[in-house]
């Protein structure tokens, strides 16, 4: 008997591809290997495709060289304003702390109202875009007052310790490493600004095929961050040769994070829109989008 479009059979998968980044909790469970060894058990090996920052992740699950990945608030947003393809399957707590605007050291801006005719360096598309159009607003700046510059994270270092950029719009662990490596000044953080959510997505059609393998997933992800809380400094101790980073860099970074992974609820949905809705205003996404269009059912 055939099958109709609706009865299709699940396509059987040896190899999922994950994509992270060096800022969360995916670096962990990579450098801790549970999930890799709790999918091994299942026939399934995890291939893991490192990204600058969430708009090239997000990029990369639409071409479908990952079919699952972190990413902050913002990148998801232009995804789905450029393509349906991709689904919220969970999210982190909020971590207004782990992004911030920052100056050289020796500055003369102190006050958001310096930044005025100043450049500004972020990664275009990323959760800090969406935090400087706040501080921008609650200051009644906007975009055009400043001279925005758009750079990948370590091409805005470069920038910002040359001197070629006044600020730099940055997330963690970039953020806590430009503070102890550069002496940065913290003009303002996201706290009673932003959220900072951090999202994990997946490719729609894959999160339809294998719910149950998506489960599984995320409670590993969830049981990750609780060992994370109660063990920071052996966290940032496993990350340290696969970032590069120093100790005190990552265990900042780790104490600024939202600790636990969970399905979206309608609260979350809720503000996730109104950054979306920001984004549209400022005529950075070319269309009004719908969130929770892109939720996952549960």
């Amino acid at each position: 008997m055939m099958l109709s479009a609706c009865q299709k059979q699940p396509e059987s998968i040896t190899t999922l591809n994950i994509g992270y980044q060096k800022y969360g909790l995916l670096p962990l469970v990579k450098a801790r290997g549970d999930l890799d060894r709790t999918l091994k058990a299942q026939g399934i090996n995890i291939k893991w495709v490192e990204f600058p920052a969430g708009p090239q992740l997000l990029e990369g699950l639409n071409v479908g060289s990952v079919v699952f990945g972190e990413a902050g608030e913002a990148p998801p947003i232009f995804a789905q304003a450029a393509s349906p393809n991709l689904v919220y399957v969970a999210n982190q707590p909020a971590a207004p702390l782990a992004e911030a605007l920052i100056v050289p050291k020796d500055s003369n801006i102190n006050s958001i109202n310096d930044l005025k005719g100043k450049r500004v360096v972020l990664n275009k598309g990323s959760n800090v875009h969406y935090l400087l159009l706040k501080i921008l607003e609650a200051n009644q700046l906007k975009l055009d007052d400043i001279q925005v510059i758009y750079l990948p994270p370590a091409d805005a270092r470069a920038a910002f310790e040359k001197g070629v950029v006044d600020a730099w719009v940055i997330w963690d662990p970039f953020f806590a490493a430009a503070e102890q490596q550069l002496g940065a000044k913290v003009i303002a953080t996201g706290q009673n600004r932003v959220n900072n959510y951090q999202f994990y997505l997946a490719d729609k059609s894959f999160a339809q095929q294998h719910p149950q393998l998506l489960k599984t997933v995320i409670h590993e992800l969830n049981n990750s961050t609780q060992w994370v809380a109660t063990h920071q400094n052996e966290a940032a101790k496993l990350l340290e040769k696969p970032t590069g980073l120093p100790f005190s860099v990552l265990k900042s970074s780790i104490s600024r994070m939202g600790f636990g992974v969970r399905p979206i609820s309608n609260a979350v949905s809720k503000e996730q829109q109104y950054v979306a809705d920001a984004f549209y205003q400022q005529r950075l996404i070319p269309n009004k989008i719908n969130i929770q269009d892109a939720v996952l059912a549960k």
